[in-house]
Formats: structure tokens, C-alpha cells, sequence
């Protein structure tokens, strides 16, 4: 383990960082969502690391190459610092529902970024690297919310996997463009996070589709 680590940071790169505080953001989420629903401690980190990296898997099993965080342990202690930082702060984070939402749509922006490009520079389509970054983004969260009985924020008029798609669009655009990748990278983030804000500030969402009445 230790020479994963230094080999981890001798080799570091921008999208790595970026999918390091993914996890850490998302993981806090979920390490959040639970303890509102009192699990116990392993319990809130199965939660958190699932809503961290399942997204991350499911999109490297659909691309075919091994899930990222099974190549180094560092997000497995990612994990495991968000754990901490909820026990630390725990009057701020695990009472303030703003500071689930903050650390969602941070995640959420951080993670298109990171399945879009890997999606991109595996040499896929650009309309499969879109669906690549989206599922990235949301279906962490997804996961957290079938684990803990709540409605996955996916399917409600909340604007959420929208944002992602949003977000990888751009992303796949510039790219194919040439514009700078850390620039790139930043306002691809920066988007879905302020598309995640402001469709909940302002109450933008989806049509809705209503079912028929049962008259019976």
C-alpha cells in the first residue's frame, strides 16, 4: 500500500485530483444521508463509499476497464477522511441540509468531469462519453438514496442527472474544439454546480409526466 501511494502521487494529474475530491465530496454526502437515518459507523461509510464511487464503477464496467478506485487504495481513505470530517463537524454538516446540498452538487459537477473526459480519451463516441459522464455524476447519488428508502433525486422534477448532461455536453463540445483541458475541466464543474443551484433557487425542473387517473 505504501508504493501505491507514491507511485499514486509521483504520477498525479489534474483529472486525478478532481476525481479525488469527487469521491470526497460525494462521500460526505452519503456519510451525511446516513447519519440523518442513525446508521451506525460502518454502516455511514458503506454509504458514503458506495455513493462515491458507484457511479465511477458502473461507467468502467460499460467502458470495459477495471473500476478506478480498486487500482489504489487512496480513495478507500477519501472515504474515510469524509467519515472523520462528518464526526468532526458534525453540528454543522449533519444538521444543515444546505451542506448536503452543497457537497451533492460539488460532487456531482466534479464527477461529470472526470467520466466524461476518461470516457472521451478512451477514444469513444461523443454521444457515448455524454451518457458516460451523466451516469458518472448521478448515479453515486442514486445508489445512496435506494440504500437509505428515499426516492433517488434522479427521478424527481429536482434538476439533477440534467445538470450532468448539461455539463457533459459542454465538455464534450469544448473538447473536440481543442480548448484547453484545465480550463475545460473547470468550467464543465463549474456549470453543473451552478445549473444544480440555480434550478433549485429558482424551482426550474422537467415536465412532469402525470398518469391517468384511476376512476374506479
Amino acid at each position: 500500500m505504501y508504493f501505491d501511494f507514491i507511485d499514486f502521487f509521483r504520477n498525479i494529474k489534474l483529472v486525478d485530483v478532481i476525481e479525488f475530491l469527487g469521491t470526497f465530496a460525494f462521500a460526505i454526502s452519503g456519510v451525511r444521508m446516513a447519519s440523518s437515518k442513525n446508521f451506525d459507523l460502518f454502516g455511514a461509510f458503506t454509504i458514503g463509499f458506495i455513493t462515491a464511487i458507484g457511479g465511477g464503477t458502473i461507467r468502467d464496467l460499460f467502458i470495459g476497464v477495471t473500476p478506478f478506485w480498486m487500482a489504489n487504495p487512496i480513495y478507500l481513505w477519501a472515504t474515510l477522511f469524509a467519515l472523520l470530517f462528518v464526526i468532526m463537524f458534525k453540528n454543522k454538516v449533519v444538521r444543515l441540509q444546505y451542506t448536503f446540498f452543497l457537497f451533492d452538487s460539488i460532487g456531482l459537477g466534479l464527477f461529470v468531469v472526470v467520466g466524461t473526459e476518461k470516457t472521451l480519451v478512451m477514444g469513444f463516441a461523443p454521444w457515448v462519453a455524454v451518457i458516460m459522464g451523466t451516469i458518472t455524476g448521478s448515479f453515486g447519488g442514486m445508489l445512496r438514496d435506494i440504500l437509505i428508502t428515499e426516492i433517488p433525486l434522479i427521478f424527481r422534477k429536482e434538476v439533477y442527472a440534467f445538470a450532468c448532461v448539461i455539463g457533459a455536453i459542454f465538455f464534450t463540445a469544448a473538447y473536440i474544439l481543442n480548448m484547453n483541458l484545465a480550463l475545460n475541466e473547470l468550467l464543465t464543474a463549474t456549470i453543473v454546480i451552478l445549473t444544480r443551484i440555480l434550478a433549485v433557487k429558482f424551482h426550474w425542473h422537467l415536465p412532469i409526466l402525470k398518469g391517468e387517473k384511476n376512476n374506479e
